[in-house]
C-alpha cells in the first residue's frame, strides 16, 4: 500500500493556471501507475489524467491540450499542471496509484476557477 498527499489547489480566475502535486510515501513509486480524478458538487468522480509508470500519459477529451501530468520518480510525485483553467474544472481533484489489484487515494484537494 502506499499513502498519496495532493497539495497546489486553490482558487483562480478563469484562464488562470494551478500545479496540483501528489506525493507518495512509497519506495517503489516507480513501479505504480499514477491517476489524476476530480469530482465536482454532484457530479460522480471522472478520471482527468493519467501516467504509466513507462511515463506514456493519456487524457480526457475535456482537458486534453490544457492540463499536463508528469512524474518524478526520484521524488516520488506526481504533478498535475493546469493552463486555461475553466469554471466548469471547479473541482476536489484526486491522485490514485493502481498496481495490479492494489489501489490507493490521496484525500484531495479543492480547486475552484471563478468566472
Amino acid at each position: 500500500q502506499v499513502q498519496l498527499v495532493e497539495s497546489g489547489g486553490g482558487l483562480v480566475q478563469a484562464g488562470g493556471s494551478l500545479s496540483l502535486s501528489c506525493t507518495a510515501s512509497s519506495t517503489i513509486f516507480s513501479t505504480w501507475r499514477m491517476y489524476w480524478y476530480r469530482q465536482a458538487p454532484g457530479k460522480q468522480r471522472e478520471l482527468v489524467a493519467d501516467i504509466t509508470i513507462g511515463g506514456s500519459t493519456s487524457y480526457a477529451d475535456s482537458v486534453k491540450g490544457r492540463f499536463t501530468i508528469s512524474r518524478d520518480n526520484a521524488k516520488n510525485t506526481v504533478y498535475l499542471q493546469m493552463n486555461s483553467l475553466e469554471p466548469e474544472d471547479t473541482a476536489v481533484y484526486y491522485c490514485n496509484a493502481k498496481r495490479g489489484f492494489f489501489s490507493n487515494w490521496g484525500q484531495g484537494t479543492q480547486v475552484t476557477v471563478s468566472s
